[in-house]
């Protein structure tokens, strides 16, 4: 219980310390969930960072291994009797190949990208019906009036 609480056992509190109870328990309450809020997001900013860099270093040693994975495509295709120059010819023209339709694929997906209609709809309804509201009309006074004057 709050101290508010307590000084008021067996009487009845008035309508400012009901007031002042629950702003207290309110902000307490806020403060609490923000708290929680903190500590999941951090666990997760760790986790994130964790998976991020082990991607980053998956990524390398799949760069770092094409060239080793090339020359043991070229010198395969050799040992099956073609020339040297041909085998890494071939190899060459096979990533490029690869590279081809890699790129067809992701210009087809870029393609398909649109703007968000949605979105740019709901917008448009939006700033139409901010354009047809008109502020209310309020009483003048004569401070107003000569605080107008003197600020144009």
């Amino acid at each position: 219980m709050s101290a508010v609480d307590q000084g008021a056992q067996g009487a009845e509190r008035t309508l400012g310390q009901l007031v002042a109870s629950a702003t207290a328990e309110m902000s307490a309450l806020v403060h609490d969930e923000i708290a929680l809020a903190k500590v999941e997001i951090k666990q997760d900013v760790k986790r994130a960072g964790i998976g991020s860099g082990a991607a980053i270093v998956a990524g390398v040693l799949l760069l770092f291994s094409l060239p080793v994975l090339s020359f043991a495509a070229a010198y395969g295709i050799h040992n099956l009797g073609l020339g040297l120059a041909w085998s890494f010819l071939i190899v060459g023209v096979a990533f490029w190949l690869l590279a081809g339709l890699v790129g067809l694929v992701a210009y087809a997906k870029f393609k398909k990208v649109k703007p968000p209609a949605k979105t740019i709809e709901a917008v448009k309804q939006t700033a139409a019906l901010v354009v047809t509201v008109k502020p209310h009309e309020r009483p003048l006074s004569d401070k107003a009036v000569g605080v107008a004057r003197s600020s144009s």
